[in-house]
């Protein structure tokens, strides 16, 4: 069993970025490798600007390349919570903007002809407990009246078309959610980035960022201290202290997945038919999708814990319990991949993006990170031109005042797990 992304092991090789000199200048720098880094190197730098990106490890190594690998439509917090706190027109601008992010993703692996299998496969939400199910019926109508998205309400009868299993009691089908090859999708970012004149340096991570009274940061790196006009941080669930102010703002999440052997196309097919991509209603809940091979990935929070060996072996064993209480045929399958990551939350569990103290930051992307890192990353482009206007997070920056008792280590979270844990069991 491999203790390594899944997706990463069957992207394509890349070169070594790593050893490489750093200019003196540059116009923007990006600190972080991840899809909001890339997708801002990428945007910024196809406007002219010298460019350059440093990494503390390699491109994807981080949260963008140990995810479920889904690009989901839809906000973290629901329609109807959006609309309790800003109103039914700023609702519909978020959740629109969120729907633009799948469309914005198509768009760059078209231009960019970026292999990645990219598929708008459908998303099921499915219900785990029936009192779900009719809330979902209630979403299904206000997606239609107030938001012009229109979605399929499935019974617990009619999903067994579209899922091996009877565990759940019903479904809302999202048909234009995308499933793609997100180790793929990384590194064909990074070589378009790299066409399009912007500098990737692996291996050297930033270490500290210095305002300087002229204008512009000083930014100091392992292997060389650079000068920039303007700097995106791009780190999010991997903030570390070089940047305390947006690490106190963070409540980083352990997420764990498997990835089954093979299963062939007919026994993988049994299970999710139409390759639709699954995510649960629990409060500790699952995804669920089909890798291009045929295998199946099941993720979730299995364990309230830091991602390491121990930890994701341990969350692994957890994930294939809870994996054959759902699909009992598969109680005997190998496990040929298991790791973990870090997910990063905003205590209003909305992404935030914009600037402080001359800095430029898009962070907190609740568990929709493909979609949204990469739109985002074209909207800092943006606002680094000058347009603030692109940013369609505006209004929402984190909070001036960390929260109280809290430095970025989130402890408090093996308490809320086992609260969540117990509700999900009330049936």
């Amino acid at each position: 069993m491999k203790q390594i992304p899944y997706w990463l092991d069957t992207a394509p090789a890349l070169p070594d970025r790593s050893g490489k000199d750093l200019p003196d200048e540059a116009d923007v720098v990006v600190i972080g490798g991840g899809l909001t880094g890339l997708s801002t190197a990428y945007h910024t730098a196809r406007k002219g600007a010298r460019v350059v990106l440093v990494e503390k490890d390699k491109v994807g190594s981080g949260a963008s390349g140990r995810n479920g690998s889904m690009c989901t439509q839809g906000l973290t917090i629901g329609v109807g919570e959006a609309r309790k706190r800003y109103g039914q027109q700023r609702a519909r601008e978020l959740y629109d903007s969120f729907r633009e992010a799948v469309d914005i993703v198509e768009e760059l692996t078209q231009k960019e002809r970026i292999d990645c299998d990219f598929n708008r496969s459908g998303r099921l939400g499915v219900a785990y407990k029936p009192q779900h199910f009719e809330a979902m019926r209630a979403t299904q109508r206000d997606l239609a009246e107030n938001f012009d998205h229109h979605t399929t309400l499935l019974t617990k009868r009619e999903l067994r078309a579209e899922l091996g299993s009877d565990y759940y009691h019903g479904a809302l089908l999202d048909p234009l959610s995308a499933a793609l090859h997100v180790g793929k999708y990384v590194h064909g970012l990074a070589e378009a980035a790299e066409r399009a004149g912007a500098q990737i340096h692996e291996r050297n991570a930033a270490t500290g960022l210095t305002r300087l009274p002229s204008g512009g940061f000083l930014v100091e790196t392992l292997h060389g201290t650079i000068r920039a006009k303007q700097v995106m941080a791009a780190t999010d669930a991997y903030t570390d202290r070089t940047l305390p102010w947006f690490r106190k703002r963070l409540i980083n999440v352990g997420s764990f997945i498997t990835v089954t052997e093979p299963l062939g196309e007919e026994r993988a097919r049994e299970l999710i038919p139409h390759a639709r991509l699954v995510v649960d209603s629990k409060n500790i809940g699952h995804y669920i999708r089909l890798t291009p091979d045929h295998r199946l990935a099941f993720g979730g929070r299995a364990r309230f814990a830091p991602s390491n060996p121990a930890s994701d072996l341990k969350s692994g064993d957890v994930l294939k319990r809870e994996m054959a209480e759902i699909f009992p045929q598969l109680a005997d399958v190998r496990i040929d991949y298991v790791w973990g990551g870090m997910v990063g939350f905003s205590w209003d569990r909305l992404p935030h993006a914009g600037e402080a103290g001359g800095l430029y930051y898009s962070m907190g992307y609740c568990g929709h990170g493909v979609q949204m890192a990469t739109s985002m990353g074209r909207a800092i482009a943006e606002m680094m031109d000058g347009k603030p206007e692109a940013n369609p997070l505006r209004g929402l920056g984190f909070p001036k005042v960390p929260v109280p008792f809290y430095n970025g280590t989130a402890w408090f979270l093996p308490l809320g797990g086992a609260y969540y844990k117990a509700k999900d069991r009330l049936r």
